[in-house]
């Protein structure tokens, strides 16, 4: 396996799988267009964020984008997790794993000193992310109405 960012059409194909990446990210909670994620990734990529690729045999297996978020109450800049995604052939093979190991030394060789990253609750991520290190920080809670 292959990590490394993507080409031109690899990116293209990044765009169309990301409506069912946020879904599945979101636990089904958001059902987003494809409109709707040029709109939240372009201006990310815009800014310096990008991909990393897990590709094997020229078969794109998964994704995972990384930039920089500011601290709202510190105005620390810190590398940040925008996106891990692994297509549902791919799970269970170990790809998450690698996908965010060398994101984090993307980050740590870009000069930040802390990655963050935000998850819904019940996302069974959580659970790699804490084997990997990863410290719950804030709780977002909400009370529908």
């Amino acid at each position: 396996m292959d990590i490394r960012k993507p080409n031109d059409s690899e990116l293209q194909k990044i765009m169309l799988f990301s409506p069912e990446a946020l879904f599945d990210g979101t636990l089904g909670e958001v059902k987003p267009t494809n409109e709707k994620i040029n709109q939240l990734v372009t201006p990310l990529l815009e800014k310096g964020s990008y991909y990393l690729i897990a590709v094997e045999d020229d078969k794109l297996m998964g994704w995972i984008l990384i930039g920089t978020s500011k601290d709202q109450f510190t105005d620390k800049i810190s590398g940040f997790i925008y996106e891990l995604f692994v297509l549902e052939e791919f799970r269970g093979n170990g790809i998450s794993k690698h996908l965010m190991s060398t994101a984090i030394d993307h980050l740590r060789q870009d000069g930040y000193a802390e990655v963050r990253l935000s998850a819904f609750a019940e996302n069974q991520a959580i659970k790699l992310y804490q084997k990997m290190g990863f410290n719950i920080r804030t709780v977002s809670m909400s009370l529908p109405l």
